[in-house]
């Protein structure tokens, strides 16, 4: 799927908001908002971020304008992260790999870092189309599925 990037506009977040609230994304990102259906939280959060000179924030485009989802770098310059989330009816149709290619043309900065619930296989291959090795594991507790769960880090170093 041929995407772009732009900066984030006002009209973009009642978009993001909804993908936020899908359950089966909520499940498969795992480590999620307490409450996604928080409206006043994810206001304060997205404000918070899009004011933030450190993060680096796209709206993930489609055909035809769509919004397809969001894409960012965020973190310390030393531990430096990736996050993505795209529209449910966009995955398998390689959005998530071209949108965050895209970021990683526009974010020169390495090593980077990314966090994907282990059981998350579709968002583990998103990384490694993207030249990310698993680097280490993790344990945490999920909002989204109210438990600890196994966790995969990847970095890219190049």
């Amino acid at each position: 799927m041929y995407v772009s990037l732009r900066e984030v506009r006002d009209d973009d977040l009642p978009v993001f908001y909804s993908y936020s609230n899908d359950p089966e994304a909520i499940r498969m990102a795992a480590f999620t908002a307490k409450d996604p259906s928080d409206r006043a939280y994810f206001e304060a959060h997205w404000a918070r971020i899009r004011q933030d000179p450190s993060v680096i924030l796209r709206t993930v485009v489609g055909g035809g304008d769509a919004i397809v989802g969001h894409v960012a770098v965020f973190g310390p310059t030393e531990e430096r992260e990736v996050t993505y989330w795209i529209g449910r009816e966009y995955w398998g149709r390689g959005a998530a790999t071209a949108g965050l290619r895209e970021l990683l043309g526009v974010v020169q900065e390495r090593p980077l870092r990314a966090r994907a619930a282990a059981d998350n296989v579709g968002s583990i291959r998103v990384l490694e189309k993207c030249r990310f090795v698993v680097s280490g594991a993790e344990r945490g507790f999920t909002n989204a599925r109210g438990e600890e769960i196994d966790e995969v880090v990847l970095t890219l170093v190049h």
